[in-house]
């Protein structure tokens, strides 16, 4: 029962926070530029098809979407692994959220763009700041309030 319950938690931890982080992105994306946000998911896209991402449609929008909630599964499955690993259950949720949310900033910038085909941009605090505070919003906090009730609720037989 519990590898059910547990598939399920991640199922829906998932979903929930990898549309949390597009639904983000694209009002940040829109806020800042007036574009259609169908561009996130074409840069998306462009980690694995290069620029070819940018005239390949809604082909190509959806492959990225695709990306971006196979990243957001794996972040989510990652964070499930380790919250009982860490014993993180007697911590401050919002604090570990938080650090989770840096941690995949760091990830995401220092490793997986980097050596993705997307286009390079300069480093720019402000857009660091946004970036990280998404991440802690969208993602690190909702995992650890959703891991946290998961694992308070669930004992492994």
């Amino acid at each position: 029962m519990y590898q059910k319950n547990i598939f399920r938690s991640i199922l829906w931890a998932g979903f929930l926070v990898g549309a949390a982080d597009i639904v983000a992105a694209f009002l940040h994306y829109i806020i800042a530029t007036g574009k259609n946000p169908e561009r996130v998911l074409w840069f998306i896209a462009s980690g694995v098809w290069g620029k070819d991402a940018y005239s390949g449609g809604l082909q190509m929008a959806v492959a990225g979407l695709l990306l971006h909630f196979l990243i957001a599964y794996a972040f989510t499955i990652l964070f499930f692994f380790l919250y009982p690993r860490l014993n993180l259950g007697s911590k401050n949720k919002i604090v570990i959220g938080s650090l989770y949310g840096i941690f995949i900033w760091l990830v995401m910038n220092l490793i997986v763009v980097p050596l993705s085909n997307t286009q390079k941009f300069g480093f720019s605090i402000k857009q660091t700041a946004i970036g990280i505070f998404i991440l802690i919003i969208a993602i690190g906090i909702p995992l650890s309030f959703i891991a946290g009730r998961f694992f308070s609720k669930e004992k492994p037989n």
